[in-house]
């Protein structure tokens, strides 16, 4: 994913997080793309990442990130 694509699913999490979380779910991003630019994101981190950013959602927004997510990981398998 390049910087751009990042920094749109970002801001399109962001905006979906819970009052108060936006630090957290950041911080939990961008610790995700640097393991992807490194190379080394894998089943692993995603299985981890998903609770973790489910905890953080506004619950009225999770079936719309579940699709994206859905797409998001379906480009990563891809590659």
């Amino acid at each position: 994913m390049d910087k751009n694509a990042q920094e749109m699913f970002l801001n399109f999490i962001l905006q979906r997080v819970q009052e108060g979380k936006e630090d957290e779910a950041r911080e939990i991003l961008i610790e995700n793309f640097k393991k992807q630019e490194e190379g080394t994101f894998s089943q692993k981190e995603i299985q981890e990442f998903i609770p973790k950013m489910i905890s953080l959602l506004k619950p009225e927004k999770l079936e719309e990130i579940k699709a994206v997510v859905k797409n998001f990981a379906g480009d990563f398998e891809n590659k």
